[in-house]
């Protein structure tokens, strides 16, 4: 698989590919930007495209922080990045056209479906496009895509195209040891945090420092999950659980999933995480307030299966730990 930085092959347009059967198309691109929950919930549709062009070169447009996912997946031979470029510096974005331009796409699979990634269609001259900008070959403008949950949005997109098989996102390829942490069995993933931004999309951290209480009383090992931005909500739990692990700001993106494998189960907010986590097989309870709706983004079970259960209230603080120790997923097994 090429570097980010590899140059693209030089030319005009996409070839005119009038006629010919896509399976034997030697180009082409998926774009997937998002956040890290839009991504895994798109490892699907990444697989179900590879197999349809199983002839083709493809080349994923992602941001920099899913560099490491990406090249490792194999979904895709190369990989370019959309640094989404401030207004004040025009020129990194035509740079990023103009790359487009020249990159001798036959077809594009836009899994983003932005206004965004619309206009670079017309940047790469029309060439054939799934997606849902206006005019596109394979426009999925179903009045009712904005309602669907973000799987069953990109299967249907995908089958205007002729993929009929979508699987569920499989992480059995990504490779982690994560012996260093020191976590013992049996664990299970704790992700408090979330955007900062929206802080109401957050079950309070006193609650989750009630609840690994409970699970350091049965024997089991509370693991906490989270970015740096989330250091001082993980902090307050772990101060209060000393017999968990804080892995805040420690774990790359492969060693979540690694950890997840072997979890008891997990629970979280609807945070990007927690997609990560399900999709590896770890039973996950997944927390929503009002500011989210799970019917639209709630993760879901990968290849190898596990449950994801949903609670769902318009205001976490009303939730109780009692009401999420009943909804877990996974039973809980008294240490003897």
């Amino acid at each position: 698989m090429s570097e980010a930085g590899s140059a693209a092959p030089k030319g005009a347009a996409a070839p005119d590919s009038a006629g010919a059967d896509p399976r034997d198309y030697e180009r082409v691109l998926v774009i997937r930007l998002g956040a890290l929950g839009d991504f895994v919930l798109s490892l699907g549709p990444m697989a179900a495209i590879r197999r349809f062009h199983g002839k083709a070169r493809i080349t994923l447009l992602t941001t920099p922080p899913f560099a490491s996912l990406a090249r490792a997946s194999p979904y895709c031979d190369e990989v370019w990045f959309d640094e989404r470029a401030p207004w004040w510096q025009p020129w990194r974005a035509a740079e990023l056209r103009q790359r487009l331009r020249r990159g001798g796409f036959q077809r594009v699979y836009d899994l983003q479906t932005a206004g965004r990634t619309a206009r670079y269609w017309r940047a790469m001259g029309r060439p054939e496009w799934s997606g849902h900008a206006a005019g596109a070959s394979h426009a999925h403008r179903d009045p009712d895509r904005d309602s669907l949950h973000t799987v069953e949005r990109q299967r249907a997109q995908l089958k205007l195209t002729g993929i009929e098989d979508v699987p569920a996102a499989d992480l059995s390829w990504v490779k982690a040891d994560v012996r260093r942490f020191g976590v013992k069995e049996p664990h299970v993933l704790l992700v408090p945090g979330g955007s900062a931004h929206r802080p109401k999309k957050r079950w309070p951290a006193e609650k989750y420092t009630a609840l690994a209480r409970i699970f350091v009383r049965l024997g089991i090992m509370p693991v906490l999950i989270g970015g740096e931005a989330e250091s001082d909500v993980l902090g307050e739990v772990a101060r209060h659980v000393p017999e968990g692990i804080n892995l805040c700001g420690k774990t790359t993106f492969e060693e979540i999933v690694a950890l997840a494998r072997t979890a008891l189960g997990a629970v979280g907010n609807d945070t990007g995480p927690m997609h990560l986590v399900a999709a590896a097989g770890a039973p996950s309870l997944v927390l929503f307030s009002s500011e989210s709706d799970p019917d639209l983004c709630a993760p879901r079970p990968g290849a190898q299966g596990g449950k994801v259960a949903v609670m769902q209230k318009p205001d976490l603080v009303a939730l109780s730990v009692a009401e999420v120790q009943s909804a877990l997923p996974f039973a809980l097994q008294v240490k003897r």
